[in-house]
């Protein structure tokens, strides 16, 4: 796998060049500064972006050129990290050698249609296409609490760091789609192309000369943008007394979900002694929560814990019946208390590292996840994967059981059934 980043002044271009896939994919990485209130309008306009353009004015016409690209796709994903809203176009199709010479070109000027030349008219979006965007939107909001497993976490969060990035509802809010108009939607996309930082990949069996000038065709931007805060949210000081918080829904399992600080992490001990800690906690069949609390007391339904590094956050997902409530959150406070004291061994260290290796085996049989590791490595400085394998095999018991003293209880959140 050979990579190349090049600084195109308004963007980077990253090409990653290998055989072992037979499509090619290019995706557009867009990031500002996150303001609560443009979540929604960020989220409209992706779905807009997708709905029609310019050239291809319908959502089948679009199909239709993606029919003719050999079933070519573009997905859009909104999403925060730490301190930033992006936004993820993603192009997917196969390569000229299985398909005929100049498809890849033809989709990534297709790509960049759907991207730089949206369906408007005087200054303005579309009133029936925002129309059917809102729509869906409305119908989303009004069902966010059929994911009741999801809709805890975002409880979780909310109540964790009221007026942090952390408690934004990823989706956005109803009261800021209802204030989003043709007008206002525009002046927002304008804004985005203008302001907001970018990266470009381009990942497979591709020549990367001519694969540079194919985007920099395509993809002309004149203004020069930089990071204007870290990405990692600032560390939240350890509560002296964790808040319990209760809410009912008519729901025939409760959703336990706990939120941890993590205070005082190294880079190093965040991205290799912390993923072993999650792992030997509560990361498959063989961690301790598993199978000491939804096995051995069979107290829940399904357990498991995950970090989030660029939040300074750890949280632990259960399902449960409210009576256990108690039992279950006694036994969780129990298997973080025995991981402090170093309750666990060289095999259990062993098959972490092994689990591990596998994510990373199975990262390199993605496209977009390999992007997503180069794009981590971009924002943060995060080690290559060879670097990665290296510095895990070489973390002791010790570094555990340092990182899981930093591991502070905030918030416990349970959303009973009736």
């Amino acid at each position: 796998m050979e990579y190349i980043r090049k600084d195109l002044g308004s963007y980077n271009l990253h090409i990653i060049k290998t055989k072992k896939f037979k499509s090619v994919v290019v995706q557009v990485s867009l990031r500002t500064p996150i303001v609560k209130e443009e979540i929604t309008m960020r989220n409209v306009l992706s779905d807009m972006l997708l709905l029609s353009s310019e050239k291809y004015p319908t959502k089948r016409e679009i199909a239709l050129k993606s029919q003719d690209l050999y079933a070519s796709s573009i997905m859009v994903q909104d999403l925060r990290l730490g301190n930033y809203l992006n936004t993820d176009f993603t192009f997917h199709t196969l390569n000229d050698k299985y398909t005929e010479e100049g498809n890849l070109e033809e989709g990534i000027r297709f790509f960049s249609e759907i991207i730089n030349h949206p369906r408007v008219i005087d200054n303005h979006f579309y009133e029936e296409d925002l129309e059917i965007i809102k729509r869906q939107a409305t119908v989303a909001f009004e069902r966010i609490k059929e994911d009741p497993a999801n809709y805890s976490m975002i409880r979780l969060f909310e109540n964790m760091g009221k007026d942090s990035p952390i408690s934004y509802r990823p989706m956005g809010y109803l009261e800021d789609l209802e204030k989003i108009d043709v007008s206002n939607l525009y002046v927002y996309y304008k804004n985005m192309l203008k302001t907001n930082m970018m990266d470009i990949f381009v990942i497979g069996d591709i020549d990367p000369i001519k694969i540079e000038g194919i985007i920099e065709e395509n993809f002309q931007f004149n203004t020069y943008k930089k990071a204007r805060k870290p990405y990692r949210l600032e560390e939240r000081k350890a509560r002296s007394k964790k808040q319990v918080i209760k809410e009912t829904e008519e729901l025939t399992q409760a959703k336990l979900s706990i939120g941890y600080n993590l205070v005082g992490l190294t880079d190093d001990e965040r991205n290799y002694a912390l993923t072993l800690y999650s792992i030997i906690l509560g990361m498959g069949g063989d961690s301790k929560l598993f199978q000491n609390v939804r096995e051995k007391h069979s107290a829940c339904y399904y357990i498991n814990a995950s970090p989030n590094k660029l939040d300074n956050v750890l949280t632990i997902r259960a399902g449960i019946t409210k009576e256990n409530f108690k039992k279950v959150l006694k036994l969780i406070e129990g298997e973080i208390q025995m991981m402090r004291k170093g309750n666990f061994t060289e095999e259990d260290i062993r098959k972490a590292k092994e689990l591990f290796h596998t994510s990373l085996d199975e990262l390199e049989e993605s496209e977009v996840r390999i992007i997503n590791a180069y794009y981590m490595m971009e924002l943060l400085g995060i080690d290559d994967i060879k670097t990665r394998r290296e510095k895990m095999d070489k973390v002791t018991k010790d570094e555990i059981i340092s990182v899981s003293k930093k591991v502070k209880i905030d918030t416990v959140y349970c959303l009973e059934g009736e």
